[in-house]
């Protein structure tokens, strides 16, 4: 979800930023005027930053930020770079394109590849991978940070996940009971109100919580750190990790929840203006602030 500017205009062709720091690769959210308001135009940079990070062998870490004052406040819906009806290449999933389809063939091939599959596919990065988190962790921001192994936060960060307001079970990637307890998850998701990195930290959601002032600073010696162990088993232990998650149902729930996502988006098709019920960035911000 997004907001009003915050700060001066960031050319879209540059919605992601790739550093690196001896071993740890940083990438960057890049639309501090939109608090980092996600279009397919960044996704597709985000996975190519990901996908450079993965293919440098100097590179032992993975850094997600966001720049400005909030780490992502969601999928765009609603800015002047929202490309919601534009085509692009699958890396994630086999569909035909969306663009030019009507209804569910529209709707579901889209958030297919650029929600569902694209969290899963940085998931499964075989580097680690640490999300830094800043202000606004909502909606589409928080798949961002469960697709990272390890999430430190500032103490400004709050975390929240409204989309019930839109009549939808939840994001894309449903981690929420795996995040947290499934009891705290359907308050989480009931009230859809927002939980700060305290409570995150105090249910297991983040690992650290630090200043703000300290937060790329932290981020950056923990992955220091842990870059300084071996390539290969850093990579096996990641896997060995995401199995056991995957047998213990995580892999499977998501695919039954992203069918119920996309029902909700044909009840609202079927029942008000639009797929979303009518909510805009505005309405879906009002409450969390």
């Amino acid at each position: 979800m997004s907001a009003a500017p915050e700060t001066p205009a960031t050319p879209e062709a540059d919605t992601v930023r790739y550093t690196r720091d001896g071993a740890v690769a940083i990438v960057t959210m890049n639309r501090p005027q939109y608090r980092n308001a996600q279009n397919a135009q960044m996704t597709l940079a985000l996975d190519a930053a990901f996908t450079r990070a993965m293919q440098d062998d100097e590179v032992r870490v993975v850094v997600l930020a966001g720049e400005g004052k909030h780490f992502s406040a969601g999928h765009d819906i609603g800015t002047p770079g929202r490309d919601i009806h534009r085509d692009f290449p699958r890396v994630a999933t086999q569909f035909w394109n969306h663009e030019g389809k009507a209804g569910s063939e529209n709707i579901y091939v889209r958030e297919q590849e650029l929600y569902l599959g694209m969290c899963r596919r940085w998931r499964e990065l075989p580097k680690p991978t640490i999300a830094s988190i800043q202000g606004a962790c909502i909606a589409g921001g928080l798949m961002l940070a469960w697709a990272c192994d390890l999430i430190i936060a500032a103490d400004d960060a709050f975390f929240a996940d409204p989309v019930v307001k839109m009549g939808i079970p939840g994001v894309e990637y449903f981690a929420h009971p795996f995040a947290m307890s499934p009891r705290l998850a359907k308050e989480f998701l009931f009230l859809g109100e927002k939980i700060d990195a305290a409570r995150a930290r105090e249910i297991g959601m983040v690992n650290r919580v630090v200043p703000r002032d300290a937060l790329a600073a932290e981020t950056l010696a923990l992955a220091k750190r842990i870059g300084e162990m071996p390539r290969f088993a850093l990579a096996l232990t990641k896997k060995a990790v995401n199995q056991a998650e995957d047998r213990m149902g995580l892999r499977d729930s998501m695919d039954a929840a992203y069918g119920l996502h996309q029902l909700a988006h044909a009840h609202n098709s079927l029942t008000s203006e639009d797929h979303l019920a009518g909510q805009d960035a505005r309405t879906m911000a009002k409450g969390l602030k």
